[in-house]
């Protein structure tokens, strides 16, 4: 037989997938910007070796 009332860990499930979202995007723009960074380095060192 259904569970009559509330839904079991709905909320939770929710709260979790947005918290792991989180994480996730917060570690794949860290990544974005440490790739930024190193590639605006070499260009610098390249640029500076060039003169």
């Amino acid at each position: 037989m259904a569970k009559s009332g509330a839904q079991k860990n709905t909320k939770n499930k929710a709260k979790h997938s947005k918290l792991m979202a989180r994480k996730k995007n917060k570690f794949r723009q860290e990544k974005e910007n440490r790739k930024a960074k190193l590639k605006e380095l070499a260009a610098k060192m390249n640029a500076q070796k060039e003169n």
